[in-house]
């Protein structure tokens, strides 16, 4: 509980009041607005898949993320791949109402043009196992507007060059996963914007080097469509 405690700490730290500290550590701030999301699947099963210098690679510059997700397959531990095996991907997969693949899948998700308000992403120092993070939602529209439901994903990533881990090319391992819905219980003010804003200790997975990690963020309206998202930097 204290590491959780101090992690914390860490990301209310990066809160948006604090403009000088968040430029000193990760966050959206200033960063160019992701458009597309380019999310690529693997099945732990499938080493190969992992090494294949045909994996399909996004286009669109840093309008883009790359997002790897690596789904647990039939061989469980036993798996090549499992030690980067999360059931989130099993998560994410079912969200889009996709199948687990029996090697590697990718889907691609446009953000909405224009965006309907804007997208925060933090985080906070390492604390032994954890990372202190927040995302934050403030929406375009004032009352009703403003309502949502908003539902929002929370992504830890670990940035995997091209040509290491055995890799031909670049990656962006999905680590962790938070998802979570807003939902006024009181209608929201005529004359105001809202800010809505869930920070949290995320865990960092045994393997992942902390100095790769960063934050990627996106928010869904009620009918699930995707109409904001950011990804952070590392100043």
């Amino acid at each position: 509980m204290k590491n959780i405690a101090i992690a914390l700490t860490a990301t209310l730290a990066l809160a948006p009041a604090s403009h000088a500290l968040a430029q000193a550590g990760c966050s959206s701030d200033g960063a160019t607005r992701p458009m597309v999301l380019f999310e690529r699947f693997i099945n732990a099963d499938c080493a190969d898949c992992w090494t294949d210098p045909a994996t399909p690679a996004p286009s669109g510059g840093t309008r883009t993320v790359a997002l790897d997700w690596i789904v647990p397959g039939a061989g469980d531990d036993d798996a090549p791949l499992s030690a980067a095996a999360t059931r989130d991907g099993l998560i994410r997969l079912a969200d889009l109402g996709r199948q687990p693949p029996k090697n590697s899948d990718a889907h691609i998700l446009e953000v909405g043009v224009p965006p309907a308000g804007t997208v925060r992403v933090a985080s906070g120092p390492p604390f032994n196992e954890y990372l202190g993070t927040s995302i934050s939602w403030q929406p375009a529209g004032k009352g009703a507007k403003a309502r949502g439901p908003w539902h929002y994903h929370l992504l830890l990533v670990e940035a995997i060059p091209a040509g290491t881990e055995g890799s031909t090319v670049a990656r962006n391992i999905v680590r962790n996963m938070l998802q979570g819905t807003w939902d006024a219980a009181a209608p929201p003010s005529r004359t105001k914007r809202v800010v809505l804003t869930e920070p949290r200790p995320m865990r960092i997975p045994d393997g992942a080097k902390p100095e790769r990690l960063f934050m990627v963020g996106w928010v869904q309206d009620a009918q699930g469509q995707t109409v904001a998202a950011a990804r952070s930097v590392c100043r």
